[in-house]
Formats: structure tokens, sequence, C-alpha cells
């Protein structure tokens, strides 16, 4: 259960005080052991997120009148193994790599907007998810979360703005619109205009999609400019509730201007098991080259056990098999190239 706070904001500057609708302070937990394998080294670590991404974060809105108000949103990644916060990029650009885990303080990489609501929509101010990402994990059932990730994912071409975006102007449909939903979003990476650079790291990206009873499918697209090569990102998922499961898939494409194609799918399902969850995923993603066309398949199963409505122990399985010289392994295991790999994560996730 979530904590709501009624917040009294006091402004020191001039001694005036205002009273916040509401605000939440929200979090989750998850600790994780995570075991990989690959036929150069093995590794053994306690790390986080295994199931959902562990986070601290702070939310409200204030209502104006009139069918409108205000909202903020502040989250930001906890390496809770470590006590670190999680890395962000401040300008979507290759260049601009952030710090590793453990070199910078808490930031709200996750999510920090501020938002303005009505009858048209919702207007969204700040760094956010971009809407190539929501297709990769509304319709992953391990959600782009731990071992079981899908391959697209992990090999994706998309780019420093494959996950979120920062310094993003963003478009909400309001949902009463039987059923449709979208958003459109623009990002910048806040170049001179005279520079050599002037457009790395801006993007326009747009998802639409539907959502009633059993089926919920969307489309996304995005076009985003970097110095290394312009990136065309497109992909297709969607869910149907057979009641007893819930089936899923989605494929995604990523097109580097001068560079590589990327293909990927996967396809997958969610098994309610009494207060557990069985989760299963076959994953792949092929980069199209002069030669080679590197592969990965992925295999993953997994279980989710609910203690209670916030606390879940889980364990997940996941192998992948490489082609033609890729070499992705899990879990920090390294693995060479056309050899296959190995993952196990076993943990315990806990929401407030």
């Amino acid at each position: 259960m979530k904590k709501s706070l009624i917040a009294l904001a006091v402004l020191a500057a001039s001694g005036a005080a205002m009273a916040q609708s509401s605000v939440t302070l929200f979090g989750i937990v998850d600790a994780t052991y995570a075991y990989g394998s690959g036929s150069v080294a093995n590794k053994s670590q306690l790390t986080n997120s295994g199931y959902n991404s562990s986070r601290l974060g702070f939310r409200g809105v204030e209502d104006l009148g009139g069918g409108m108000s205000a909202s903020f949103w502040l989250e930001a990644g906890v390496n809770n193994d470590n006590g670190s916060g999680a890395a962000t990029n401040a300008t979507n650009q290759a260049s601009a790599a952030p710090l590793g885990n453990g070199q910078q303080g808490l930031t709200f990489n996750r999510r920090s907007t501020v938002s303005l609501n009505g009858g048209f929509g919702e207007v969204r101010l700040g760094r956010d998810y971009t809407p190539q990402f929501w297709n990769l994990t509304v319709f992953d059932p391990f959600g782009t979360n731990g071992v079981g990730t899908t391959q697209t994912l992990n090999s994706s071409l998309g780019g420093p703005t494959t996950v979120r975006a920062s310094n993003s102007i963003g478009y909400f449909l309001p949902g009463n619109l039987g059923g449709f939903y979208g958003q459109a979003q623009y990002y910048m990476g806040e170049n001179l205009s005279n520079a050599a650079n002037k457009k790395d790291g801006n993007g326009l990206a747009l998802r639409a999609g539907y959502a009633n009873g059993p089926i919920n499918v969307a489309l996304a697209f995005s076009d985003t400019k970097f110095l290394s090569g312009n990136i065309k990102a497109v992909n297709l998922g969607g869910q149907y509730d057979l009641g007893v499961a819930k089936i899923m898939a989605h494929y995604n494409q990523d097109d580097v201007k001068g560079g590589n194609e990327g293909k990927g799918f996967l396809i997958g399902g969610l098994v309610p098991v009494g207060a557990g969850e069985i989760r299963l995923a076959y994953s792949t993603y092929k980069i199209d080259t002069v030669g080679a066309d590197p592969r990965t398949n992925k295999i993953a199963l997994g279980y989710v056990h609910n203690l209670s409505k916030r606390t879940a122990l889980y364990a997940t399985y996941a192998h992948v098999s490489n082609k033609n010289g890729a070499a992705q392994s899990l879990n920090g295991s390294v693995t060479a190239a056309g050899d296959n790999s190995n993952g196990y994560d076993f943990g315990i996730r806990h929401s407030f």
C-alpha cells in the first residue's frame, strides 16, 4: 500500500504557503541473487531489479478546477545491493555517456516530469520513457527486468533513447476515447545552433494503440538524430487475455542510417497459478551486417510467488544461443562468439 501524504509546501523566501492536493511517496526494493555462466567466465553477484526496477519516487497532483490539474513525478533508480543511485543521460547523446553505478548520487533518472492535465489530454515535460520503449516492456512477460528480458532490448541498436529521453515534450491523448490511446514525444540534445552536432540527441516518436476487454495492441515509431548515424525504430506489440493465461508478442526493427539494421521479436505468456504466476518467453534479435548477420536466441522461464500484495519471491532461468559470431551472455558472464550462456535469478521484491 502506497503511503499518501498531505503536504504543506512552505515558501521560505516569501513566507507564503500553498496546499498541494496530494503527494505520494512510493518505491520498490528488489534484491536479486544472479548467476551467469559462459564459455569464458562465470559470474555470481547480488544485484537488484530482477523482477521490478528498484526505485524511490514522489508524485503529486493539484486540482486547478474546471477539469484541469497540474502534477509532478520524480522517480529515482536505486541500486539497493550497494546503496548507489542509477545513472542518467542529460543530452540523449552517446558522447555524453553517463557515469557508472556508484559514481554519482541519487538521480531522478527514471522519470522527472511536470504535467498539465485536462479534457484535452496531458502535456508532459521532462525526462520520461520514450514511446518506442513502451511496446517492448508492456508486451514482455518479464517486463524488461532481470535475466529473462526480451533479447530485443539487450541487443537493440536504438541508441541512448531506446528506453528514456531527457529534455522531452510529450502529449498523451485523453483516456475517454473508447479504448484508443496514443502519445507523441519530441526530445532534444540541446546543442548550439552553429555546432557541428546541432541535431545530435534530437528525436521525434509516436505511439498509438487500442485496449478494450482482452485485447491490447499498439504501434510505435521513432526517428532520432545521432552523430554516429540517425536511427529509425518501429515496433508493434500485442496482448490477448484468455482468462487462464495472457499471451503476448512484439516485433521491433532498428535501422541505423549508413549502418546496420537490427530485427527482433518475442512471443511469450503469463499463466496464473494459485498465489503466483508462471512467466515464459522466446525472443530473438538479428543484426544485418555485411557477411556475418549475428543472431542471438533466448528462452526464459520464471515463477513469481506473491506472499502479499506488496511482497513477492521470484526465480528465473534463461538460456541464450549465439549464431554467426554473436557473443551475448547473461548476468555478467563472458562467452565466446557462437557459444551459449545460461543465467539464473533468485530474489525478493517489496513495494511501498
